[in-house]
């Protein structure tokens, strides 16, 4: 799987990154990321990608061209690429996009700041818009890596153990493990008798009680 994010602020996106199973899956090769920003589409020397909206209102509107060169430079990669559009209010992203999705060889993310990108650029190309949820952001780097994220679950090697996918198994939103029992203020926290049991249907039983 390779992410191709338009993004503004590339840097934004080390942290999360540079850590735990998606480093991993970069260093394993299962997935790649590869970042294009939009200012690298400008002859200005200010590198200056925004500016008022028509119409009038407050903040300011990233330009269409640079968003569009920088797709075109992600797409020159691949003839086959799903575009997604981070939206506020638009389809709403589920595990089921995300098992779609990781199906696929390569993923663009257009990540959005300030006002928004100027609507043309999705005239230019097709694309899907889609959201995270019903809130709205400072921009689209969070949305992006939680789709990633989400993603990169679903390709298989990335997890080691694709039964490890919580969706694909039998799993509550509670879990326990060592010790038995620990004492915190003077009031002792135990695990759940049928944990303990070794009377698998019960357990399972259990677990779906909690899901």
């Amino acid at each position: 799987m390779h992410f191709h994010v338009i993004t503004l602020f590339p840097k934004a996106f080390d942290s999360y990154l540079g850590e735990s199973i998606l480093k991993r899956a970069i260093e394993d090769k299962k997935i790649k990321v590869t970042f294009y920003n939009p200012r690298d589409f400008v002859e200005n020397k200010w590198k200056r990608v925004d500016r008022p909206p028509y119409g009038g209102g407050p903040g300011l509107v990233i330009e269409a061209l640079p968003v569009i060169k920088a797709i075109e430079k992600a797409l020159k990669r691949t003839k086959k690429a799903k575009i997604i559009w981070l939206s506020p209010n638009k389809k709403q992203f589920t595990n089921e996009y995300a098992h779609k999705a990781a199906k696929l060889k390569h993923l663009v993310i257009v990540c959005g700041r300030y006002e928004g990108i100027d609507a043309r650029v999705k005239k230019v190309f097709k694309m899907e818009e889609v959201s995270v949820g019903p809130y709205v952001l400072t921009g689209g780097e969070l949305p992006a890596m939680v789709i990633m994220d989400t993603v990169s679950r679903q390709v298989p090697g990335v997890l080691g153990n694709i039964d490890s996918l919580e969706e694909r198994r039998v799993a509550s939103s509670d879990a326990y493990t060592r010790p038995e029992v620990f004492k915190y203020k003077n009031k002792s926290y135990k695990v759940p008798k049928i944990l303990l049991s070794g009377h698998r249907a019960k357990i399972e039983e259990w677990k779906k009680k909690g899901r």
